[in-house]
């Protein structure tokens, strides 16, 4: 995966030449999306790695990196429960965080539609719900959950969720039923390869 020749890129920022066709521009702009996306997957993958063969020094080494420990986490999370047999190259990370906690069966079949029909993430997100609701379009049953925090609690949080790229709200259900699932002494991913 590589820039246009008219991109040059540095670890602080990105050089462009003063003319740039409005075509190749919006090609980089492509290109680095792609990056950033397949990034999320290599540090989920790199993270899982890194657990299995290094399990008592992959966490120094994360911190050596300085990349948000919950944020690989998550992207780690995310490429355990689909590992990449079942990953589809034209789909987000995000696309295939919607589905993550389906058994793989429901995976399979939802990532093969969104695919197919070039579903937007909230579009894949929409038709899940749907389904959840028994096919009603309407917003399902939901338990309001009110907590206090600190500010500083508070802004760390959205910080962690901005970096995966979801609300405040998504990202602590996610982290929560991360939280379930260990408690609850849920293998998830441990029979597949990631």
């Amino acid at each position: 995966m590589v820039l246009d020749q008219s991109a040059r890129p540095r670890r602080s920022g990105l050089e462009l030449p003063p003319r740039l066709p409005f075509e190749t521009w919006q090609r980089i702009g492509r290109q680095i999306s792609l990056i950033s996306d397949c990034s999320r997957w290599w540090l989920g993958d790199w993270l899982i790695y890194g657990e299995r063969h290094y399990p008592n020094r992959y966490r120094m080494a994360i911190e050596a990196t300085s990349l948000d420990y919950q944020t690989l986490k998550n992207y780690a999370w995310i490429a355990r429960r689909i590992p990449r047999s079942r990953r589809r190259d034209q789909l987000s990370l995000q696309h295939h965080a919607e589905v993550a906690a389906l058994p793989p069966s429901e995976q399979e079949h939802w990532l093969r539609q969104a695919a197919e029909l070039g579903w937007t993430r909230r579009e894949l997100r929409k038709r899940l719900r749907e389904i959840r609701n028994g096919g009603e379009d309407r917003k399902p049953d939901e338990a309001t959950v009110r907590i206090d925090v600190l500010a500083e609690r508070q802004r760390r949080w959205q910080e962690a969720a901005e970096a995966a790229e979801l609300s405040l709200a998504e990202w602590i259900v996610v982290i929560l039923d991360q939280a379930a699932g260990q408690a609850a002494g849920d293998v998830t991913g441990n029979e597949e390869e990631a």
